[in-house]
């Protein structure tokens, strides 16, 4: 993992040292699945069944880069899958802050709620759902990110996101733009794309 984030450094997709700290301290060794341990440390997404994978490092470094997450924020994580995203974003916030991870497949959300209990971390909730309805109970969120290609931005995520608030989404159909969206104000948004990804589809219901 050292060599990688090395690597992810030298080619500028780790800059901040709060999010280069948080990959040091959360292995991504342990959020695969067993098969997959020795192949950890590869900038590549890995399966980790029903048809998902834990993406590739180089990602999930650039969309924390984009999100810039915050000591004592709360953050909406759409699609947690084997949560090593989400405990990236539970080292980012601190313990005054709180990750809400939701996932649509039952037995992920157990895997990464088994794998996350295991890092040791207390401000996570999980939930089972539908990631594009969100949390509308625990709004506003400070920050969003979601972990699947949807064609449009959902609405109800732009509902819940707060004012000064930020989401990370990445948007098409076949080749997708990672989009961070800023909220300057209630219906006033600022947005930024950044081409070339692929991601597994968002569905809803």
């Amino acid at each position: 993992m050292k060599a990688l984030i090395e690597q992810l450094k030298e080619q500028g997709l780790l800059k901040t040292p709060a999010i280069i700290r948080a990959f040091e301290v959360v292995d991504r060794v342990g959020f695969v699945k067993p098969e997959f341990v020795t192949d950890a440390g590869l900038n590549e997404p890995l399966p980790i069944g029903f048809g998902q994978t834990i993406s590739q490092p180089l990602t999930v470094a650039f969309m924390l880069e984009l999100l810039q997450p915050q000591p004592g924020q709360r953050v909406l994580d759409v699609g947690s899958g084997s949560a090593w995203t989400t405990a990236l974003l539970a080292e980012l916030v601190g313990p005054s802050g709180k990750v809400y991870a939701i996932e649509r497949i039952p037995q992920l959300k157990t895997f990464g709620q088994e794998n996350l209990k295991r890092a040791g971390y207390q401000n996570v909730e999980f939930f089972s759902g539908d990631g594009a309805r969100g949390l509308s109970e625990f709004a506003p969120f400070d920050r969003i990110q979601v972990a699947a290609a949807a064609r449009e931005v959902p609405p109800a995520l732009l509902a819940q996101l707060a004012v000064d608030g930020r989401l990370v989404i990445p948007l098409g159909e076949y080749v997708q733009d990672v989009t961070v969206i800023e909220k300057r104000a209630r219906g006033q948004y600022r947005e930024q794309r950044f081409p070339g990804f692929q991601f597994v589809p968002l569905i809803t219901d």
